[in-house]
Formats: structure tokens, C-alpha cells, sequence
């Protein structure tokens, strides 16, 4: 008695790895790049390269930065979009990548690391 798990679960398989992912990765570097585009503006206003104004007044000058990290989010979200839609991208590059610039984000956000500059 034979119930046909292993030829539907190849099937299955198979009919995945052609189907279009680029969206979703797009969408997933793309928080990357935003987060990294958040400590790029962090470093550079510590750094007394550049003060984003501030869009909300009690918040300062993070109000700012954050404005701006979320401008490169969204082009960087759209581009790559309308680049990567309709196509099937492999997701390993894409992820390592990706945890690569949400770590370099997230560590130029804290106050040690500024010291060093």
C-alpha cells in the first residue's frame, strides 16, 4: 500500500523553486539596508559630519535620523522591488547580507563604539 507522500512532497518541491521570490527578499534586504542607513546617519551625526534637522521637536535630532533611515528603507525597498518581482532569487546571499548590515546598524547605534571615533 503505497500513499504517494514522497511524489507529492517532490512535486511540491519542484513547483516552488521556479516561482517568482524576489519580492520577498527585496523586501527583506531592504529592512537591512534601512537599518544600516539608521547607524550611518547615527555615526555621521556623532561624528559632527552631518545634523538631520529635526522633524518633531521634543525628539531632537533622532526624529531626524530616523526620517532618513526610513527614506533609504523605502527607495532601497522599491527598487529592488521593481527589479526583483517577477524573478527567482537565491536566499543565501541575500540573508548574509542582510544580517551583515542589520548588525553594523544596530552596533553603530551604541554609545561605546562612538567613543572609539
Amino acid at each position: 500500500m503505497e500513499t504517494g507522500a514522497p511524489e507529492h512532497a517532490a512535486t511540491a518541491e519542484a513547483a516552488l523553486v521556479g516561482r517568482p521570490n524576489g519580492a520577498a527578499w527585496a523586501a527583506f534586504l531592504a529592512a537591512g539596508i534601512g537599518t544600516f542607513a539608521m547607524g550611518f546617519f547615527v555615526i555621521l551625526n556623532v561624528a559632527g559630519i552631518f545634523a538631520a534637522p529635526a522633524v518633531y521637536g521634543p525628539s531632537g535630532g533622532a526624529s531626524g535620523r530616523a526620517t532618513f533611515a526610513v527614506i533609504a528603507w523605502l527607495i532601497s525597498w522599491v527598487v529592488l522591488h521593481r527589479r526583483w518581482r517577477d524573478r527567482h532569487v537565491e536566499p543565501g546571499r541575500i540573508s548574509t547580507v542582510t544580517l551583515v548590515l542589520i548588525a553594523l546598524g544596530i552596533l553603530a547605534t551604541f554609545p561605546p563604539l562612538w567613543e572609539l571615533l
